[in-house]
Parts: C-alpha cells; sequence; structure tokens
C-alpha cells in the first residue's frame, strides 16, 4: 500500500535513477493531496521515470494522477511501520512535466502557506493536467493496442512487462483524449441581455444565464452542469442566434520543434523614442538584466509618463540574449492591451507560438495546451503576456518579469489557494537570476517604502508625455442626504459634461458599483431585498431582470415576492452603472451616444474589447465604468474624468481603505488629458475635508505616502509588523459551533502570548454570514513570519475534530 511520506529528510537524486528499490515521492493532485510513497514497478526500468513526471498511482480503490517530488533509496519508513509500499502504476509522459526548479517553487508556496504541495499542485495545474483519462497506444506486432490507464491496472504482470519494453524502446506514445464536438466546440452568449426570450422559457433563461456567469463553455460542461436536456434548448437558442456554438483556436496538441532563435535578429533600431526621464530609467534597468544575479526594481512614474515603453524596450533587448519575458497585469483588460503593444516589437525571429496571452478566463483546454507547449520547451525564449496566473507557467531561462499596476490588489489570489504574486515572481526572479521590475502611478506603500529604505533602487518619471500635462482635479460637493430619484451626478458634473460633448471631445465616469441599484427597498413592509445564504443586500440588475448578491452570486427573477410579506412593491434605491449609464442618455445631447464598462457587460468573450475599441474610436462620448476603467487605459481624446461617487469604500474597517480610495482616484485622474489636450478631473464627495483629497488634488503621492506610513507606525500596521488573518467559518446551523469557537479563543490567546504576538479576537466578520457561513476573524501581528505560521498549524490541529474550517491569510489584503 502507499504509505504518507516521513517527516524525516529527503535524499534528492538525480532526475531519474537507477537505483534498485528506490522509493518515489508522489505528490497526490486530488484529495486528500497528500504526500505518499512508491515503489518502483518492476515492469518498467528506473530510467523511464523522472523527477517532475506525472504518474499513474493506486490508491485505495481508485487511480489517481501524482507527480514525482523525489527519489529515495530504500523504505525504510515502510519497513518501519510494516508496510508494504504500492508500486506506482504507469507514467503519463515521457518527459517530466515540471522541472526541479518549478517543484522548488511549489514548496515554497507550500510552507509559506502551510499546505500541502500537492494541493498546491492540484489548484494550480489545468484540470486537464490533473485527470488520468489519457490514452497510451503502443505498436505492438501487428495491430496497435491503445489502454487507458485504469485499464492497464487489471493487466497480468506478465503483459505490463511487455508493455514496458515497448515504452522503453521508443514504440509506445502517449496521446490525450480525443476532442469530440462536446469537448472541442465552445457555446458562448451571442449578445447581452436582455435577450428576447418569453418569462415562462425558464430553460432558455436558465441557460443564457449561466453562460454570462461562466463565460464560454465546452458543450460537454453545458451539459454536465444543466442535464443532457439542455441539448435541445441549446440547439434550439443556436439556431435564434442567441447563442454562438464554435471550436476554440486552441494550439496543437503535437510537440513541434521551434524554430532556432537567433538574436541577432533583434538587432533593430529602438521601438520608441524616449525622453530623457525614459532613457535613464531604462539604461539603469537593462543595466540590472545583464547583471549575475537578481534584483528587483521600482519604476515610479506618473499616469502617462510612459512607463510601457521602458516594458518593451526592455523585453526587446532580453529576448535578444535568449532568455523569457513575462509581462504581468492585475486584469484581462490591461493583459490584452500589453499583449496588443508587444507588436510593436521587432521580434521577427520569434515564433508566434512562443508569444504567449495567458489568464484566467481562458477555456481549461486552452490553459492546458499552453502550459504542456511551454512545458516541452521550457528553455526557448517566451513573450508571455498575462494576469497573475501566467507566472505559474512552467518557463524557465527568465530574463525579465514585469507587474505593471504592481499595487492592484488583484495581484494578490484571495480565493481558494491564497498566494500573492508579487512574492511569486520574486521567487522566480531569484531562481532564474532574473530582473523583477515592478511599476506603478501609485505604488504599494509597502513596496514604496522599500524603495525609500534602500531596499529596492527606485526610478522616477514626474513628467507626463504630449504637452496636456497633469489634469486639473476639482472636488465637487454632493448632497449628504440625496433622495432616491436625484441624479448621481452634480450639476456642475452634468454642466461640465455636456461641455466636453459639445467640443467633440471625450469623457470618462467611474462609478465603483454595478448593476442597477444596490438596494431594493420594499414598500410594504419597509425592508431592504437580502440574500438568502448572506447578510448582503440583494442587487437590481435591470438588463438580466434578476436580484444579485455580489458576493455568492444568488440569484432571482425580478419582480419577485418579498421574503418577509410577500408584497411586490419595491422601489430601486442608490445607483449603479447600469442605471448611470440610462439616466445619462436623458441629459446629455442625442449625439453623445454612451457605452458602459463592468462585469456585467464584459462577460461575454471579446465584448470588452470591442467596447474599449469601440471608444477608441469615437463612436461614443461618454464612458461609464467600475475600476475596470481606471488604469492603463490611454484615450487621448478623454478631457474629462468624473468619480461620481469618491466616497465609495474609504471608510471601510480596513486599514487599507484610505490607500486603496487614494489609488483608485488618482489612477482615474490619470485617463483624462493624456493626449495634446488639456485634462480636468472631478471629483464628486460627501465628505470634502478628508485628508486623503487634497492629496488627489495636487497628484502628491509621496505627501499620502508620509501620512499613511505616519498612521501604521502609529498603530502598527504593516511595513512595521507582519500581518495576517485567521479566517474561521461554521455552516449557520451548527449547534456545537460557539461551544468550539470560544475554546478555540482561549487557545489562540494563550498561545499567542506565549509566542510574542498580538491577537485581536475571534471577533465576528464586518460581513458576518456568506454563503450560509458564519464567519469570525482573528488578526495576529508579529515580528516575523514562522511564528504567525506556527499559530496557526496549532490552531489548525486543535479544531481538526471541531465543525470548524480555518484558513489562513498572511499580509491580507482585504479584512472583510
Amino acid at each position: 500500500m502507499p504509505v504518507a511520506s516521513a517527516p524525516s529528510a529527503i535524499f534528492i537524486m538525480s532526475p531519474h535513477t537507477t537505483v534498485p528499490g528506490a522509493t518515489a515521492r508522489v505528490l497526490l493532485l486530488s484529495p486528500p493531496f497528500s504526500t505518499l510513497d512508491y515503489s518502483l514497478p518492476e515492469h518498467l526500468p528506473a530510467r523511464a521515470l523522472f523527477i517532475g513526471q506525472r504518474v499513474a498511482i493506486p490508491l485505495g480503490k481508485s487511480l489517481r494522477v501524482g507527480i514525482i517530488q523525489s527519489f529515495f533509496p530504500g523504505n525504510e519508513h515502510a519497513e518501519a511501520q510494516n508496510f508494504t509500499l504500492k508500486p506506482l502504476l504507469w507514467p503519463l509522459e515521457k518527459e517530466p512535466l515540471l522541472s526541479a526548479g518549478y517543484l522548488d517553487l511549489i514548496t515554497q508556496l507550500s510552507q509559506r502557506q502551510t499546505e500541502s504541495p500537492g494541493r498546491i499542485l492540484g489548484t494550480l495545474l489545468p484540470a486537464g493536467l490533473r485527470s488520468a483519462k489519457i490514452r497510451i497506444r503502443f505498436f505492438e506486432d501487428p495491430v496497435p493496442l491503445d489502454l487507458y490507464p485504469k485499464e492497464m491496472a487489471a493487466l497480468s504482470a506478465e503483459k505490463l512487462r511487455s508493455l514496458g519494453e515497448l515504452w522503453t524502446q521508443g514504440l509506445a506514445e502517449t496521446r490525450q483524449p480525443g476532442l469530440d464536438p462536446l469537448d472541442a466546440e465552445f457555446c458562448s452568449l451571442a449578445s447581452d441581455p436582455p435577450w428576447p426570450v418569453r418569462p415562462a422559457a425558464k430553460a432558455q433563461t436558465a441557460l443564457l444565464e449561466h453562460l454570462l456567469e461562466h463565460g464560454s463553455l465546452s458543450r460537454r460542461r453545458v451539459l454536465a452542469d444543466l442535464g443532457k436536456n439542455a441539448a435541445a434548448t441549446l440547439a434550439l437558442l443556436a439556431g435564434r442566434g442567441l447563442v454562438h456554438i464554435r471550436p476554440e483556436d486552441a494550439p496543437e496538441a503535437g510537440a513541434q520543434k521551434t524554430k532556432v532563435f537567433c538574436p541577432s535578429d533583434l538587432e533593430t533600431p529602438p521601438c520608441f523614442s524616449l525622453t530623457a526621464q525614459q532613457q535613464a530609467a531604462f539604461d539603469a534597468l537593462l543595466a540590472a538584466t545583464q547583471k549575475q544575479h537578481a534584483e528587483t526594481h521600482l519604476l515610479f512614474g506618473v499616469t502617462g509618463s510612459g512607463k510601457t515603453a521602458i516594458y518593451l524596450e526592455l523585453a526587446k533587448k532580453v529576448l535578444a540574449t535568449g532568455k523569457s519575458v513575462l509581462l504581468l497585469a492585475p486584469e484581462v483588460a490591461l493583459a490584452l492591451k500589453l499583449k496588443e503593444e508587444t507588436a510593436r516589437l521587432p521580434l521577427s525571429c520569434l515564433p508566434e507560438r512562443q508569444r504567449i496571452l495567458f489568464h484566467g478566463y481562458q477555456s481549461p483546454v486552452l490553459r492546458e495546451a499552453t502550459f504542456r507547449r511551454v512545458s516541452r520547451a521550457a528553455d526557448s525564449p517566451f513573450l508571455i503576456t498575462g494576469t497573475r496566473s501566467a507566472l505559474l507557467l512552467p518557463v524557465e531561462n527568465i530574463g525579465l518579469i514585469v507587474l505593471d499596476e504592481e499595487h492592484d490588489s488583484s495581484f494578490k489570489q484571495e480565493e481558494g489557494l491564497h498566494y500573492q504574486a508579487k512574492e511569486v515572481a520574486w521567487y522566480r526572479a531569484r531562481q532564474q537570476r532574473a530582473l523583477l521590475l515592478l511599476a506603478s502611478a501609485t505604488p504599494d506603500v509597502k513596496s514604496f517604502y522599500a524603495a525609500k529604505e534602500g531596499l529596492l533602487p527606485l526610478h522616477r518619471l514626474t513628467e507626463r508625455l504630449g504637452s496636456g500635462g497633469l489634469p486639473r482635479v476639482r472636488l465637487v460637493p454632493m448632497d449628504a442626504k440625496p433622495s432616491a430619484d436625484a441624479s448621481l451626478l452634480a450639476p456642475e458634473s452634468l454642466k461640465a459634461l455636456r461641455e466636453v460633448v459639445s467640443k467633440n471631445e471625450q469623457a470618462v465616469i467611474l462609478l465603483n458599483r454595478r448593476g442597477y441599484a444596490p438596494l431594493m427597498y420594499c414598500q410594504t413592509c419597509s425592508s431592504i431585498a437580502k440574500c438568502p445564504h448572506c447578510d448582503i443586500s440583494l442587487s437590481y440588475h435591470k438588463g438580466r431582470e434578476r436580484l444579485i448578491c455580489h458576493y455568492c452570486g444568488h440569484c432571482q427573477p425580478y419582480p419577485s415576492p418579498c421574503s418577509l410579506c410577500r408584497g411586490m412593491r419595491f422601489l430601486p434605491m442608490g445607483e449603479g452603472t447600469e442605471k448611470l449609464e440610462e439616466s445619462l442618455a436623458a441629459q446629455v445631447p442625442p449625439e453623445a451616444r454612451i457605452l458602459r464598462l463592468d462585469r456585467d457587460n464584459t462577460r461575454r468573450p471579446g465584448r470588452m474589447e470591442e467596447i474599449l475599441a469601440a471608444f477608441g474610436r469615437k463612436e461614443a462620448s461618454i464612458l461609464v465604468g467600475t475600476q475596470m476603467l481606471s488604469k492603463g487605459h490611454h484615450f487621448p481624446d478623454v478631457t474629462l474624468a468624473i468619480v461620481a461617487d469618491a466616497d465609495l469604500g474609504l471608510n471601510l474597517p480596513d486599514y487599507r481603505a484610505a490607500e486603496r480610495a487614494f489609488q483608485l482616484l488618482l489612477q482615474s485622474a490619470g485617463r483624462s488629458g493624456r493626449g495634446e489636450k488639456a485634462g480636468e478631473v472631478l471629483i464628486q464627495t460627501r465628505n470634502p475635508t478628508h485628508y486623503c483629497w487634497e492629496y488627489v488634488r495636487n497628484a502628491d503621492y509621496e505627501g499620502f505616502y508620509e501620512r499613511e506610513l505616519a498612521l501604521r507606525q502609529r498603530y502598527q500596521y504593516p511595513p512595521f509588523i507582519r500581518l495576517a488573518l485567521i479566517r474561521i467559518s461554521h455552516p449557520v446551523q451548527e449547534e456545537n459551533a460557539a461551544q468550539a469557537l470560544a475554546a478555540l479563543g482561549v487557545f489562540l490567546k494563550e498561545n499567542a502570548a506565549k509566542m510574542g504576538l498580538t491577537l485581536l479576537g475571534p471577533a465576528p466578520a464586518p460581513l458576518h454570514l456568506l454563503k450560509g457561513q458564519r464567519r469570525f476573524h482573528c488578526l495576529v501581528k508579529g515580528g516575523d513570519w514562522p511564528p504567525l505560521r506556527a499559530l496557526y498549524r496549532a490552531a489548525l490541529e486543535t479544531s481538526r475534530k471541531t465543525p470548524l474550517k480555518l484558513t489562513l491569510d498572511l499580509d491580507p489584503l482585504h479584512i472583510l
């Protein structure tokens, strides 16, 4: 049987081993994500197995997939416990999928997050790489034999030995599952809601809503989610032109040899004309890429100062040395923009297959194909553009990693497995002796503190490109008690907006609240419509005719009866981007077309690009959106930016609230006046005396930084201490949870004191009820990370047999 690995040291041998009686340590990629020991099979020579290789392994009555982490001689641990190790069954590829360096990265993540390496890999690897549904063809005489690993498990030892000989002789190959139409064809929406579907056609509405929520899905996934009866509904909607069914342009599965890379082909003139400031920063950064050790630098440049030009010139130089470049953005829209910018690079010698776009909204099929492609040619130069998940592609020989808008919270993975992309990037740069470049107009306070303390070289770009200069910023006071029918835009803002439209210029309006109305007020019983699973109000989405919870995704039709009085008289209160778009249509001239950019109307594949391209072509005068439009986009004809409700998020119970608000507002202001014309920014607020506004008005990042740093030092928050958040939850109906929570609280306080840690809590989380779970927080402060992790591990162990679920978030970005 397999045995859980011993805590003793592992004797890692070469990538493959020929030592008789060796044991393979395997990381299980599915629950319980254990690290297990297996003996090497007698039907395969040891030279057929490698560290980093996927293997099919028996576990109980099932067959699972694991990754070989290491080999070590003998099986003393199993013999000491009177176990006989089971042999692993078969490798799932001829070469290792993951390098030793990649496995080191997984080990580091495992130690930091106090998770098993198997769970780390089981979360990060594309779904298809965690499955044993792979076909192996053996070229027997006279007819080839196709087998799945599950079938091989039932073969005799003699038959397995004969297949092993074919494998080692090169007379066998692994083949991915054949893509029948259910797997190869993807379903996506052809239009945004509202759709021309009868209210009684619930199956049609359910399918359309499912695609809106999840994006492009394979036909197999649609049928698995909605049932086989959905096939007829899907065909009907496709026939009506409401759904597209198309093959995805996934890369070929075959391993084609890449063209030989010729560094001399890239010795061409610069793509950009750099200013003196840009050139000075570029020269210093280029010198850093040529050193024999890793470095991390911070590029601090005002909005519109030309940071992207520096990234691309650096990328060109690094690729010319035969090394890979990763250009990362916090959001897909910005990653797409970076990808388009890379087309300006004269990389005629870099094959298209080595220019990669990678992000989490791509289908599992495409992500798996990309992962395999990079793994097969890991040492070749790649130009990879994407979001944080692109950092986890198995590329080697990295020369440059760029994190654009490094302050953005989207670089932190907050759901499932927690990880901070900046930390992963730092480790990968250290492994590869590469340059990590952090860049922003509003750096993370911790990053800027490190630079000011001399831990990071700092490069400044204080001049905006073009003759427009930085925009003028004005505060617009709002009514502290607005009426339900009042316009969200103040008269002063509306006047400025109309003037811009009349001059054939453009404006952007930021409202960081999607939907039509955030509250639905029942006029019969004076209650607010709430989510049945969360203590959160339901937001009204008029286009979808739905009430939606923005936390758990619960969705119900509108109108529907009040859950308390069964009344049907509701009043929408507040304003989201959808309502703002609608109300503006009646307040500006008819020729001023309005576009909206938010999560609701960019779910359809390609829709985000359509909206941004249309606005860039001046097909609309006004673009309304959430924080998606606050950074990175360059529209030269935008001369007015309006922040419709600047107070949103400013007073949240979170030590980073002011920093996030300042960053969002300064980035939003940066969308105006990026061309030759001067720009203006109007910030609407009900609290015009807040200290944050003066720094925004003067674009004074360093002034804000100094004030924020003083507050954090006074109250002991990062960067002056290490901070961890232990999240505790239990089902609402759990009867024994209160007693378990009280006992855990006593345990945490006693052990925190012994470890020299400061502990706040357990206390109800600000969002106390989410997804049917009661939530509690313990905020822990300490001088270093190890004690924080040790406290969490001890708490995890003591609560193992209780109804409480614990998770650890190191350096939390949100404390809600």
